[in-house]
């Protein structure tokens, strides 16, 4: 009994190989015959969270600088550049250490159950735009090209079918940056200038970045010529633009500040370029409810805004991959319940930089927050684009469930 029993188990098994070898055989021998496109890409149109080329959560990726014609509701949009720091550089690599780290994020897996939308599957041509190429040789020529490249991306086309959309929203294509330390947004601010005029700036970060240049001495600068290149730092650029009048006074807000100041005249001339401030404590004070309330409060709902992320802005003991750490930051489920709640903002265009990953460890804990934070602005700029029909889909009931 127990040969039998061996001996049927042994031709069951070369059954199986027969056939296997078989249907092998027959697949090599008919190679896409009869398939459409639809068949291609059901069989091989997907990949792991672990396979593929590296985009920000698997999204098609095309080099729109190089193909103006390329028609997207929303796109991301590298700028490795880091030569303005002044402490740790390494922010060139940002890009790409949140693309990887946003592997795990994928359209048959993106479901965002507080905004009650896929931001990959819902009406937006959402795309990889790839990098700038910026020099690291001469911050004019890289501020000049950042510029440039910025500006005419934000002339890029929607789709006609949201060109033609009854949602305001959908007409105009929308950039979502990935730093490159913070001196990106003055070029993006420059190009938004373009579209918009002056833009509210809602910014996350521990430091000021309202600074006047000067604030760093040298006998080496003329602190009366703004035109020196040495004042274009990721500490500067806020008053860079402000004084080229691309900031909406009066309507932009810092939250998470934590810094050391040169003195109290640094809030001074905060206060006179007319941006508000919450200090990282205001979040023990007010909660993250309260701030994203009165944020929202002072810059409305219709302000075109422009959203700065600096990573900088969560605790070095969550997010250490950053060129200026700053203890005593929020966490990175605080940042996100404030950007939550700060979902009906009308942002038109957004960054998320100082992602510096040599600090980060083998963990890489300040990319994967800065994918997600990624990803929740995405959720949001497309929950906006949804228009009157997805307000249905808002949870009602108090604080906890809105945000």
């Amino acid at each position: 009994m127990r040969a039998k029993t061996i001996w049927l188990s042994l031709a069951a098994f070369a059954a199986l190989t027969a056939a296997h070898e078989h249907d092998d055989h027959v697949t090599s021998q008919e190679p896409f015959i009869g398939w459409t496109q639809e068949d291609l890409d059901a069989k091989w149109g997907t990949d792991w969270g672990f396979s593929g080329i590296s985009t920000f959560a698997h999204l098609p990726h095309v080099r729109c600088l190089q193909h103006p014609e390329e028609e997207y509701d929303i796109a991301i949009l590298g700028a490795p550049f880091d030569t303005a720091v002044t402490y740790r550089p390494g922010a060139r690599f940002g890009p790409r250490a949140i693309r990887a780290a946003s592997a795990r994020q994928t359209s048959f897996r993106g479901y965002n159950p507080r905004a009650s939308i896929n931001p990959y599957l819902e009406w937006a041509k959402v795309i990889d735009c790839g990098d700038i190429p910026i020099t690291p040789f001469d911050n004019a020529l890289a501020l000049r090209q950042m510029s440039e490249a910025y500006t005419n991306l934000a002339h890029s086309t929607a789709p006609a079918s949201n060109r033609d959309s009854s949602i305001a929203y959908r007409r105009t294509p929308k950039l979502l940056s990935l730093g490159g330390d913070h001196s990106i947004a003055l070029p993006t601010l420059r190009a938004l200038n373009s579209i918009y005029g002056n833009v509210a700036v809602v910014h996350f970060d521990a430091h000021l970045d309202t600074w006047h240049p000067a604030k760093y001495p040298s006998a080496w600068i003329d602190p009366e010529d703004p035109a020196q290149q040495s004042f274009f730092t990721h500490g500067t650029m806020f008053w860079l633009a402000h004084n080229e009048s691309l900031i909406m006074k009066s309507k932009s807000v810092h939250a998470g500040l934590r810094t050391r100041l040169s003195g109290i005249g640094d809030n001074e001339d905060d206060d006179t370029q007319g941006w508000i401030r919450y200090s990282a404590d205001d979040m023990d004070d007010i909660g993250f409810a309260g701030m994203a309330r009165q944020i929202v409060e002072h810059v409305g709902t219709e302000t075109p805004v422009y959203l700065s992320i600096d990573i900088d802005v969560i605790d070095p003991g969550m997010a250490p991959g950053t060129g200026t750490p700053e203890p005593g930051g929020w966490t990175t489920r605080e940042l996100i319940r404030v950007l939550r709640g700060i979902e009906t903002l009308n942002v038109v265009g957004a960054d998320i930089v100082e992602v510096s990953p040599s600090y980060d460890g083998t963990g890489e804990v300040t990319a994967l927050a800065a994918a997600q934070v990624g990803f929740e602005v995405l959720s949001s700029m497309v929950k906006r684009g949804v228009g009157d029909s997805g307000k249905g889909k808002e949870k009602s009931g108090g604080s906890k469930d809105e945000l």
